[in-house]
């Protein structure tokens, strides 16, 4: 006990061992639905679903080793929703890509964050960007998750005549879907801890009940990771067309990230007197580690979640926080069985709650001014009707630049704002 005390400075903190394991396993239940959702998502990009059960697994234990022990915040981190919907219907079977390459692309987002870290140019490029921007960005991940989970629950199907349109919901999978996410939604609501997990095992079980799911069983020993550990392909990555898909996963990673830290420290009273939160740069290089360490693993870009708010609720105020929440990621490893038999329609529910809390920033938007305006609601939109976040973040950039240029409002722009949506404007012109 005095042991952690010193390490992690605990009475300067004003908390203990049996607070930070509270806390740790608070954190832990609100955020363990990513163990289903991640192997069900990146599945479907043809990589084993047993060997991402344990990458993310691992990555999320490594990401919050990192962040506990060296950082010493009580942040936890995971492979990210919305990146993993990017790397599965973006990169492999929107653009194409093995999901070797997209493992790559993954790998050098990392490593770029990484480098920006330690030259510290993470602040530039974070003031750089503009806020309405930064909102339309995090609004168009939460619709283009909506759109994954209503598409893989069969609320909303093909059409050829109109794109989309409403699907079967007599059907057992749209209906434990909507019925999943209202339960969600209802215990997020009564801030019942744990609310998006318990809304998954709940689906899963009445499914089980009603002869719509198997059980395949609740404990073993953990699956092979041979078939995604190390199979990156990093060559690949470094095709001319992939440029946009690093830079989508490492942007997205950024301001996922500052945001994260910055509202999880303002949350806990980490934040010190200037506002500014100590150690930054070390909490910025736990995230591009883990992620640079999943994608070697094999799974998606690994960040810091924001369910972290739920451990420091509880009183956690350290990186022991985050160190409970790694070593029950490790004791995840031999529930597979268990992951095994939720079916897609359960996750969905969960889904589709994400995205309800990521739209929120769409409320933070000034829509007053349509210079502002145009350019979130573009980036939002593009992301779910191009199913691409890197084709979102580009238009958003893109029509940001032209509406103030030709606004007259050059104040509002800056060199990297213009550089990007350059660039992002050369991409769609030249390659496609």
């Amino acid at each position: 006990m005095k042991l952690l005390n010193n390490y992690f400075n605990l009475t300067e903190l004003n908390t203990n061992v049996k607070t930070e394991v509270v806390a740790g396993i608070t954190t832990f239940l609100t955020m363990a639905y990513i163990i289903f959702v991640n192997p069900s998502i990146l599945s479907e990009a043809g990589m084993d679903y047993g060997a991402v059960f344990v990458a993310t697994c691992l990555a999320a234990a490594i990401g919050c080793f990192v962040m506990g022990l060296w950082a010493n915040y009580p942040i936890a981190q995971a492979p990210g929703m919305g990146l993993n919907a990017f790397f599965t219907y973006g990169v492999v079977l929107g653009m194409g890509y093995t999901w070797e390459a997209a493992l790559g692309a993954v790998f050098f987002s990392g490593l770029t964050f990484f480098l920006l870290s330690i030259f510290k140019i993470r602040e530039w490029i974070i003031n750089s960007i503009p806020m309405s921007l930064r909102l339309g960005i995090a609004a168009g991940i939460g619709l283009f998750l909506a759109m994954i989970a209503l598409k893989n629950s069969g609320i909303v199907v093909a059409n050829p005549a109109t794109f989309v349109s409403m699907g079967d919901l007599s059907q057992p999978a749209p209906l434990y879907a909507l019925l999943g996410f209202f339960v969600i939604t209802a215990l997020s609501y009564l801030r019942i801890k744990g609310a998006v997990l318990i809304g998954i095992l709940g689906i899963t079980l009445l499914a089980m009940l009603l002869g719509h799911n198997e059980y395949a069983g609740l404990m073993s020993m953990p699956p092979s990771i041979a078939p995604t550990f190390m199979a990156m392909d990093l060559m690949g990555a470094l095709d001319v067309a992939m440029l946009s898909v690093i830079f989508a996963f490492l942007f997205v990673d950024l301001f996922d990230t500052s945001g994260t830290l910055v509202g999880v420290a303002h949350r806990g009273k980490l934040l010190d007197k200037d506002g500014k939160l100590p150690r930054i740069g070390r909490a910025m290089m736990a995230d591009s580690t883990a992620s640079m360490a999943g994608a070697a693993l094999g799974t998606s870009t690994t960040t810091s979640y924001i369910e972290s708010t739920a451990g420091i609720a509880s009183g956690g105020r350290t990186g022991l926080t985050a160190v409970v929440v790694g070593v029950l990621f490790l004791i995840s490893l031999f529930f597979a069985p268990l992951a095994g038999s939720i079916p897609a329609y359960a996750t969905a529910g969960a889904l589709l709650y994400v995205a309800v809390l990521m739209a929120g920033s769409l409320a933070h938007a000034n829509w007053e001014d349509p210079t502002d305006a145009a350019p979130v609601l573009i980036a939002a939109l593009a992301m779910p009707l191009t199913f691409s976040i890197a084709d979102g973040i580009a238009l958003g950039f893109i029509s940001f630049v032209g509406i103030k240029a030709l606004s007259g409002r050059f104040s509002d722009l800056n060199p990297a704002v213009v550089i990007l949506a350059l660039l992002f404007a050369a991409k769609f012109l030249f390659l496609g």
